[in-house]
């Protein structure tokens, strides 16, 4: 059986990839599995400093596997979409089924993930990149919401994590129609952060400038953002006097003030 999951380390920085190109890395069993447990073992994994999702061949992610529709129209369930309603009941941390946990555990994992989009990111493929907190996409690369066009809705956290980058009426125009977008016109309308002729090559150079940056304090800044939207402004501004407090002083606080004062490269230990 071919590795459905591709893991590559550089220091801090993980790439993970989507490996089915010869169905443009279709979302099937293996593929939704992978995405869980890739995830989940990251989060557990203190080394890792930033992690950057992408897929092989040069496409991201063509959304959910035809044969799973094809098998709807015939009113038949496959292994696979008996297996995503299986474990509806799988709630993680925010409340995402296991369905929804293939891109919205990368919004729940401590450190932050670069979605590197370039062919086509479609359905499940676009939840996905969602999923993470910073896309780089190529100009000419073709994302879309196309659940309506199959007579259902957007499913696996994309409704939630859309309505975070862009106003209403946008979000109901994307997915009430299913219209193709490009990546320039993606960017344009802060879908996606930003261009790239080689996303792939930009969002690891990316990844390790963060990675370069204090483990701690990172880890707190994404959570104080993806916490911004979710709770009141008085507890928001409690919320970052106290992660601030919390890193002043600490080993690796400290060792970014010495590096940046000696100007040389810190050596940060990783979390506990």
């Amino acid at each position: 059986m071919a590795n459905r999951m591709l893991i590559e380390r550089d220091g801090g920085v993980v790439h993970v990839r989507m490996n089915r190109p010869e169905k443009k890395n279709a979302l099937n069993g293996e593929l939704f599995d992978g995405l869980r447990s890739t995830a989940r073992t990251l989060a557990t994994d203190p080394s890792a400093r930033c992690v950057v999702l992408s897929g092989a061949g040069g496409c991201f992610c063509s959304g959910l596997d035809f044969a799973s529709f094809a098998a709807m129209a015939e009113g038949n369930l496959d292994a696979e979409t008996q297996e995503v309603a299986a474990i509806a009941k799988d709630l993680s941390r925010d409340g995402a089924n296991g369905a929804q946990q293939i891109a919205w555990l990368w919004q729940e994992l401590s450190v932050p993930v670069i979605a590197a989009i370039e062919g086509v990111a479609y359905g499940g493929g676009l939840h996905v990149a969602l999923g993470a907190d910073i896309r780089i996409v190529s100009p000419g690369a073709r994302l879309a919401f196309v659940e309506i066009i199959w007579g259902l809705v957007p499913d696996l956290s994309g409704t939630q994590a859309l309505r975070r980058l862009v106003p209403l009426d946008l979000a109901k125009k994307l997915i009430l129609t299913g219209d193709v977008i490009t990546g320039e016109q993606a960017v344009a309308m802060n879908l996606c952060t930003e261009l790239s002729d080689a996303p792939i090559e930009s969002a690891l150079e990316l990844a390790h400038r963060i990675a370069r940056r204090s483990p701690d304090a990172v880890r707190a800044a994404k959570q104080l953002l993806n916490e911004s939207g979710r709770v009141s402004l008085s507890d928001g501004l409690a919320n970052e006097f106290r992660a601030s407090g919390a890193l002043m002083g600490t080993p690796n606080q400290i060792e970014a003030v010495i590096a940046r004062l000696g100007k040389c490269a810190p050596n940060f230990v990783d979390p506990i």
